[in-house]
């Protein structure tokens, strides 16, 4: 590669995008290229910048995210992609490189990544050290509920929250995916190596950016392990990582804050409970490590730069 690596966001307009923006704009290791508004639909530009760069981030609808990639005809051009499209497709990279060495490497050398979504970053987070280890076994039904703050809904959503005279049901936390079908579900099974759907249930709640994934355990699901040696598990698993850290046990307090880690791009592993039961609560910021962090600490090792640059740890 001569000189500094060239990086486009196609859909920079759209939340995710506008975020990997604001992570890349002032770094000086790296070149913005940047499609002019007028522009910004017309195929054949995007083309001509898709194939420019050495990394493309897509920002985009499942089908337009597909369209992109079909787009590209460079072969030195390596792709990060935002969208639900290619996060269980072949040949595609699963952008989450905490969760064994050999996934750093291969995040590092894809030509292709798919970056994780965010309900799934925290629900795989905990499981798939667990499965890995035997301790969560591979037909194990799982419940897992997850905490958002409504910017993860996207620009209708936000405007929904933050508009006037909004419906007085926004001020309180609201369950949808209520048929148990969530898009995020097919990369949680996948990269889990699960065979049984986990009963997954999200909540967004009045509160700008922020969530919590938490994954309950009785003993009779982990192994007849309890909380404390969960936690133990857990930690040595994650030793070393920048960006995914297990804090100590019972820690946070008496109550666990969703927005608590709020622009930050690491995530925090609690776990908590008693030897008959365990609860491991994912802590991190939904446009972060749940979208636009993790898609430039993806860019990052993909570039060979620090895993951390730019980002907020």
């Amino acid at each position: 590669m001569n000189g500094k690596p060239k990086v486009y966001i196609d859909g920079r307009e759209g939340t995710t995008g506008l975020q990997i923006f604001e992570r890349l704009e002032k770094r000086t290791d790296l070149e913005l290229l940047l499609i002019s508004e007028e522009k910004r639909k017309d195929p054949e530009e995007r083309k001509k910048y898709l194939n420019a760069a050495d990394v493309a981030f897509l920002c985009l609808p499942d089908g337009a995210a597909r369209e992109a990639v079909s787009m590209i005809e460079n072969p030195a051009t390596r792709v990060i992609d935002a969208s639900t499209a290619h996060r269980t497709a072949k040949g595609w990279v699963y952008g989450f490189p905490e969760l064994s060495g050999e996934q750093k490497e291969a995040v590092a050398a894809a030509a292709r990544v798919a970056n994780p979504g965010c309900h799934a970053t925290g629900f795989i987070s905990a499981v798939y050290p667990l499965r890995r280890l035997g301790i969560i076994r591979q037909d194990q039904a799982l419940t897992c509920f997850s905490l958002t703050g409504y910017s993860g809904g996207g620009k209708k959503m936000i405007a929904e929250y933050e508009g006037e005279g909004r419906d007085k049901a926004l001020d309180s936390p609201r369950i949808y995916g209520l048929n148990l079908n969530h898009k995020h579900i097919p990369e949680m099974k996948a990269v889990c190596g699960l065979t049984a759907a986990p009963v997954f249930s999200p909540i967004v709640a009045d509160y700008y950016k922020g969530m919590a994934t938490t994954v309950a355990l009785p003993a009779s699901a982990a192994g007849g392990l309890g909380a404390e040696r969960i936690w133990k598990e857990l930690t040595a698993w994650y030793e070393g990582c920048s960006l995914v850290q297990v804090a100590p046990l019972g820690a946070g307090g008496p109550m666990i804050a969703g927005n608590a880690m709020a622009g930050k791009d690491s995530l925090m592993l609690y776990v908590n409970g008693s030897e008959e039961q365990t609860i491991i609560t994912a802590l991190f910021d939904n446009l972060g490590k749940g979208a636009s962090g993790a898609a430039v600490e993806n860019m990052n090792l993909m570039l060979g730069f620090e895993e951390t640059e730019g980002l907020a740890v």
